[in-house]
């Protein structure tokens, strides 16, 4: 794969010099090189992307809801036909399998983006409640600040709804897998988007990000990533008193209830939490089983789990590619270290690196059995294929210990009873609940409860997070 060298900046529809010098290297996952570059941004290009986007929402802000659907199914078309050059640069960057990123990396921000087309045909921005007129309007200039665990699919997340509901957009995607977010730029100026309605400004988060975060003339914030940068961006926002969502960290419970089948439910629950090497906010990586069936569990996760061959993601075989960086690697090697001194069982998995695997940021798949909840591993988001089995005796039991965690992003339910997994379910303190393994439905809502965040994203709930509401008395 060639260098990808971005000098430039995407703002008010041009690529211009930003206003310093500095340079940031992207670097493969797998072979440790770099592949990429793109500017450092500053405080200045984002008051200038924001003074773009800001001056083009008036008018952005009055477009027909045709014209906006016609935009965002041009774009959806446009990602579509790249989806094997977006799936390749982000099996590079963050280590996903590439059959695993052309569905998922690639394949979800198109759906996505075109489900907002599809989706602006059918909301209603306005009703009518006695003889009120109440409308819902663009709420203006939007901060998007997004991770690098999907950085297509949650820069489309955000994107996509605020541009459906008419309001201009700031993208600051993530410095460590930025390349995706300049083919998105480009992508829109090949469309003839309205110059300033899309900007992009790269560069690290305390400086670019904070910029965004506290600027008076952004409207509102919307921000993925860690709870800590959460908080902080919060803190910024606060200041302008600006409407801020948040979709931040997890540390999701998979609850297997005594009735389930529990060769599917264990082999299942260690698939999820090993989706994109267990770099995924909503992954399940806490599996819940009944005491008595704990050792059954363990036996058929440990067999899963080494299964799960790691490597190249572009060659081809791995199910299990690198983590993202050396600093992610280090820190998931952290938390297994961590595990093993507090007592719990290491049955598959550990510290050292796979075999045959000297290059790239690889970490094995790791179980950790006999995991009592107040470990560390059981507390704290670890975001890398490490998955604590932990024993409950009833019910009632199971639903404390999912709860128990600052965290309230996704869960799991496994039953033979699938009502009997709802009551469970509805118990959960959590934004999403797969039920014996539900799939992924871009129609859905997304985002957290307690310190998992604020807000919605996917379909017409996250539409709602970027208009505000106004009733005209008649």
């Amino acid at each position: 794969m060639e260098t990808k060298i971005y000098d430039k900046l995407y703002i008010n529809g041009q690529w211009v010099n930003p206003a310093g010098t500095g340079k940031i290297d992207v670097t493969n996952s797998t072979t440790e090189e770099v592949m990429g570059q793109i500017p450092e941004g500053t405080a200045e290009d984002v008051n200038a992307a924001v003074a773009a986007a800001k001056a083009a929402f008036e008018s952005w802000s009055t477009t027909s809801v045709e014209e906006r659907k016609r935009y965002l199914q041009l774009i959806a078309d446009k990602l579509t036909a790249m989806k094997n050059e977006i799936a390749a640069l982000v099996a590079a960057e963050v280590g996903m399998p590439l059959a695993m990123a052309t569905a998922v990396q690639a394949g979800m921000p198109a759906m996505v983006m075109g489900s907002y087309a599809q989706l602006l045909g059918e909301f209603p921005f306005e009703e009518t409640i006695g003889k009120a007129l109440v409308v819902k309007e663009p709420i203006g200039v939007v901060g998007c600040i997004t991770p690098w665990n999907f950085p297509l699919h949650q820069v489309v997340a955000k994107v996509a709804p605020a541009l459906a509901a008419g309001c201009t957009v700031v993208l600051k995607p993530s410095e460590v897998a930025p390349l995706t977010a300049f083919v998105l730029a480009e992508i829109m100026g090949e469309i003839g988007l309205p110059a300033g309605v899309f900007n992009l400004v790269t560069g690290y988060g305390p400086v670019v990000g904070e910029a965004i975060a506290a600027h008076p003339d952004v409207d509102m914030v919307s921000f993925t990533g860690s709870t800590r940068a959460g908080k902080r961006v919060s803190e910024l926002a606060a200041q302008s008193v600006k409407r801020v969502a948040l979709e931040l960290g997890g540390k999701s419970a998979n609850v297997i209830l005594d009735d389930a089948n529990f060769e599917k439910a264990v082999k299942s629950g260690v698939g999820a939490c090993y989706f994109n090497s267990g770099q995924t906010c909503s992954a399940l990586t806490r599996m819940l089983v009944p005491r008595s069936r704990h050792d059954e569990a363990v036996a058929i996760a440990k067999k899963t789990a080494e299964n799960f061959t790691v490597g190249d993601p572009l060659g081809g075989k791995a199910k299990l590619g690198p983590l993202v960086s050396a600093t992610q690697r280090e820190r998931v090697i952290g938390y297994i270290k961590k595990g093993i001194e507090e007592g719990a069982t290491l049955v598959a998995g550990g510290t050292e690196k796979p075999e045959g695997l000297d290059k790239g940021f690889f970490v094995r798949p790791t179980v950790f059995a006999n995991v009592n909840n107040k470990m560390t591993i059981a507390q704290e988001e670890i975001f890398g294929p490490v998955l604590s089995i932990i024993p409950y005796e009833d019910d009632d039991d199971a639903v404390r210990i999912a709860n128990d965690t600052i965290y309230g992003l996704a869960g799991g339910v496994w039953s033979g009873d699938e009502e009997r997994a709802k009551r469970v379910a509805r118990r959960l303190r959590t934004g999403q609940v797969e039920i014996n393994g539900g799939g992924f439905n871009p129609l859905v809502p997304f985002g957290g409860y307690k310190q998992s965040g604020n807000g919605r994203e996917l379909g017409k709930y996250g539409l709602e997070e970027y208009l505000e509401v106004k009733a005209m008395l008649l």
